[in-house]
């Protein structure tokens, strides 16, 4: 079913400031950009601004870029995204805005979704977004930024955190699940899923940053524990024990969930749980089938079970996530 309303994608506004890297500047647009309700309309506008007149904004790398909006872009945006930086000054420093920036973000509306990718998060701090409020950012900058900013929650261990109207995100590569996670929070799986295909990245990172801290290279004649997951994912709706997984890769129980670990980031059941998840998630949006059929086409046996497991991942019933996320893709083109 198609809305009567007119098409408006959604305004996202990217905020560029000197030292900004440019890998983490693009992922927004890559993102957002590829987006497409069911008549391959986008459903997202992206905008890159600056705090300054239009212009030229350095870099971390040996040249800069055009940006071609001043900060009145903000005034517009129903999303704001703040990349990382690595001139960010007594923002970074001293843990307060420059007179500049601190104009820009006044230009925001009240209500708009603020996005951070890596260190962009000590802008939000900074500006007094985060007080109070869970939060992540680069492993390897999360004890200075607690130091900095200590009424701050933050979780150096995942890769991402949605705390609603305010999202931050871990280092690099993380801005990416966090772009794809909005787009799925947004529109659904399958557009999500699309959108990652068409970037090719997951659509879903299991584990957190730990995965990422340097560590010992492994041995690279050990064995991976890839072709137990690809099992596993395979016949989901079965029954799956730890012991099958590790005897897919000839290891003892013991050594497979230590290798898992080192190679996820979670534990081989905490992984399979995310995965039944993500395959009840994606059969309560496309399929008409009940919630029973749902529960054991996803492994999960009972209704009761997958109930309390979207709960506790999700914050909602299966009933509730079907009835908003059927409801979202039969009037996607009017969002």
């Amino acid at each position: 079913m198609t809305s009567d309303r007119p098409h408006r994608p959604h305004r996202v506004v990217v905020l560029a400031l000197d030292g900004l890297l440019p890998f983490e500047l693009g992922i927004p647009q890559r993102i957002f950009g590829r987006a497409r309700d069911a008549d391959g309309r986008r459903l997202y506008e992206v905008v890159t601004c600056s705090v300054r007149p239009p212009g030229p904004v350095l870099t971390d790398a040996d040249f800069a870029i055009l940006v071609e909006n001043g900060p009145e872009a903000l005034v517009g945006a129903d999303t704001v995204v703040v990349p990382a930086s690595y001139e960010l000054g007594p923002v970074y420093e001293e843990g307060r805005l420059t007179g500049e920036l601190a104009a820009a973000l006044a230009l925001i509306r009240p209500g708009t979704r603020l996005v951070a990718i890596c260190t962009g998060g000590y802008v939000l701090a900074a500006a007094g977004y985060l007080d109070g409020r869970p939060a992540t950012t680069h492993w390897a900058s999360a004890a200075h930024f607690q130091r900095l900013f200590p009424k701050v929650r933050v979780d150096a261990d995942v890769l991402f955190v949605d705390d609603g109207d305010v999202l931050t995100s871990a280092g690099v590569a993380a801005g990416i699940d966090l772009c794809v996670h909005i787009v799925r929070g947004d529109h659904g799986t399958a557009v999500a899923n699309d959108v990652a295909r068409r970037t090719v990245v997951p659509p879903h990172r299991d584990g957190g940053q730990a995965q990422y801290i340097e560590r010992p290279v492994p041995d690279p004649q050990q064995s991976s524990t890839t072709g137990a997951r690809a099992w596993a994912l395979a016949r989901l709706r079965e029954p799956i024990q730890l012991r099958d997984m590790a005897e897919r890769e000839a290891m003892s129980v013991r050594t497979f969930t230590r290798r898992f670990r080192e190679e996820v980031g979670v534990s081989p059941g905490q992984w399979l749980t995310r995965q039944r998840v993500e395959r009840a998630r994606h059969l309560l949006e496309s399929t008409g089938l009940s919630v029973d059929q749902v529960a054991r086409e996803a492994g999960f046996g009972t209704a009761q079970s997958m109930r309390q497991h979207l709960q506790a991942v999700l914050g909602v019933t299966p009933t509730a996530y079907r009835r908003t996320f059927r409801a979202e893709s039969s009037t996607a083109c009017g969002q």
